[in-house]
């Protein structure tokens, strides 16, 4: 991301503790903290993003949207308890599961439409996959954690998370956008 759309540690930092708060008060059946929107200038901006859970190690749920369609502030609220109680691969988070999460905002780019998927860099683009009713998504950092070639990377997409054949990408009916994601985890 350039400098006009990078949020600052800060920002990353406050991100975190919106997100981490909201599922804390989701899981234990507490009020949703109210967070202040003008002490995050930034985070009035619509953008898209995910918010991803890992315990121990291990992805615990990861849910998200690419309509800017309100502030990244509220996107990552809703977001975070989605992720947690939301997923459908997973059963909700416990409060007794709280102290092992660990958390991950992606903010994304807009999407942009590509006639060569190849030309994604790994570990620098996502990818969105569609064709017809069906489409599914990778972010950026799932081609370096998972060791992917490119072609792996837009195979296993199409493959797992949009129902396609492993080929699909290939195909000139099938669209393919890249973004690009700041990340943010708690250490």
């Amino acid at each position: 991301m350039n400098d006009e759309t990078s949020l600052t540690d800060a920002d990353g930092t406050s991100l975190l503790r919106i997100a981490r708060d909201t599922i804390e008060a989701a899981v234990t059946n507490r009020p949703k903290p109210v967070h202040g929107a003008e002490k995050h200038p930034r985070l009035q901006e619509h953008r898209g993003a995910f918010v991803t859970l890992h315990e121990r190690g291990r992805l615990r749920g990861c849910i998200g949207t690419f309509l800017p369609d309100k502030p990244l502030l509220r996107v990552v609220e809703e977001m975070a308890v989605a992720a947690a109680t939301q997923d459908p691969r997973f059963q909700p988070v416990t409060e007794n599961e709280l102290a092992d999460i660990e958390l991950e905002i992606s903010v994304l780019s807009p999407l942009r439409k590509t006639d060569d998927p190849l030309s994604l860099e790994l570990g620098v683009h996502g990818i969105y996959v569609k064709r017809g009713f069906r489409a599914g998504t990778y972010l950026p950092q799932v081609a370096t954690e998972c060791n992917m070639t490119k072609e792996e990377f837009l195979s296993s997409c199409c493959a797992h998370k949009a129902g396609l054949d492993p080929d699909a990408w290939k195909d000139p009916a099938t669209e393919v956008y890249l973004y690009t994601a700041q990340i943010f985890k708690e250490k």
